[in-house]
């Protein structure tokens, strides 16, 4: 598997150079979704932190978030609200996010829009590939050795964009690896990744990509159930609870979403830590110092800049929220960006800092729906700082570059981050 993986690596292009003009849908694009959807926004945080203190469930009678067209929209910014939310699968359902957002595009069994007992089910199933003995297998044989390819590219080079050159090509080849998908296919996985991920500024191709996806997965499938292998098409194949297992369905529906959850979430999240950190030398001097600290700074990083800002949940019931009514079918959004700065949970919370004490965030949801991959984007998040601490020497913004920044108001990350070294 070493061997697979290292060839993958050397199977990617680096996408197009910083400041070069792309395109939505193009194969060199990188920020995959587009700043009408991502948001072109440089600091939302004031304003998210005005509205958590000026009207903390917020109701909206217009919007373009998904709802039902005879029903109120509601904002919820603080933590603890948020909290309550999550925790009631009962009176806050997932099941909308099939129905108005993504069925068409992922298939009808989408973890992410499901409820008890159905979701407890399917839940239990998947996770069986999400074992702590896997995750330790990925880490060795898969992660490690992606994390050295990408770095060894540039390593004795003294600059880099780690954006493009290391960011984004990480966890799409994490995953495909651990998919075990042919090298000579993985320029397609991209191809089709972005035209998922794009969903919201064209459908059709989204869609259309699902469908090649899921023919392309059908093949692997059937010859991963004749013949097993360390994948995770294998383990999904094999997964069984008390009897039940996985139909290809369900089976493609979870790869499918594997593409949002695997590969964009963790994009954004690597990128917000580095550029966080060299924007802070101190902070980042002290991790050199103490790499003990570095669970601590990759919490922080991703309570302080929350890769997705948002998550919904649509109310099966009518109910009361921090003393507002809301009625039976109304769409609540849940701004997670706003409860992770939220004072009354954390001192001076729009200060980055690795020594905070760390408490749980909403980064990763909470819940029955907190995120599976949890222990995996972690791992990814940990081990790329740990490997550009060991590889890059002196690593430090370029002073010369443009004003690298993160930003985005549903999704966020920097563009760019250009670096020099040695």
């Amino acid at each position: 598997m070493d061997t697979h993986v290292k060839a993958t690596a050397d199977q990617v292009e680096p996408p197009a150079a910083s400041g070069q003009e792309r395109e939505a849908g193009d194969d060199s694009v990188f920020e995959v979704f587009d700043d009408d959807v991502a948001g072109d926004v440089r600091d939302p945080y004031p304003e998210l932190a005005a509205a958590r203190r000026e009207h903390p469930v917020q109701r909206l009678d217009t919007s373009n978030m998904p709802h039902a067209d005879d029903a109120a929209v509601f904002f919820v910014y603080g933590y603890d609200d948020i909290l309550e939310v999550l925790r009631d699968g009962k009176t806050y359902s997932s099941a909308h996010i099939i129905d108005m957002l993504m069925g068409d595009i992922m298939g009808k069994h989408i973890i992410l829009g499901m409820d008890d007992p159905e979701h407890r089910r399917y839940r239990a199933l998947v996770s069986t590939a999400f074992r702590q003995k896997a995750l330790a297998n990925w880490e060795e044989r898969l992660i490690v050795p992606v994390a050295d390819e990408l770095i060894d590219r540039f390593a004795d080079r003294g600059h880099a964009d780690l954006v493009t050159e290391f960011t984004f090509p990480f966890p799409t080849l994490v995953t495909a690896g651990m998919l075990g998908l042919p090298r000579e296919d993985l320029r397609q996985f991209q191809r089709w990744s972005i035209a998922i991920l794009g969903f919201h500024s064209n459908r059709e191709r989204a869609i259309t990509a699902s469908q090649e996806v899921k023919a392309y997965l059908a093949e692997i499938l059937a010859e991963r159930r004749r013949e097993p292998r360390e994948d995770l098409i294998s383990d999904l194949s094999r997964a069984e609870l008390d009897g039940e297992r996985l139909s290809d369905e369900e089976i493609f529906s979870f790869l499918r979403l594997l593409l949002p959850a695997g590969i964009e979430t963790t994009y954004r999240s690597t990128g917000n830590m580095l550029c966080t950190l060299l924007s802070r030398p101190d902070q980042l001097n002290a991790l050199r110092d103490n790499r003990a600290l570095i669970p601590r700074a990759v919490e922080e990083s991703i309570r302080f800049e929350t890769p997705l800002l948002n998550i919904t949940r649509m109310a099966t019931t009518s109910t009361v929220l921090h003393d507002v009514p809301i009625p039976k079918g109304s769409t609540v959004m849940l701004m997670l960006a706003a409860a992770n700065r939220d004072e009354s949970r954390w001192n001076d919370p729009d200060d980055f800092d690795i020594f905070r004490a760390p408490r749980p965030h909403m980064s990763f949801g909470q819940g029955p729906h907190n995120c599976l991959g949890i222990h995996l984007a972690r791992t990814e998040m940990r081990l790329a700082l740990e490997k550009m601490l060991d590889k890059l020497p002196n690593l430090r913004l370029d002073p010369d570059a443009d004003d690298p920044h993160i930003r985005g108001q549903v999704f966020r990350s920097p563009t760019s981050l250009p670096v020099l070294f040695g």
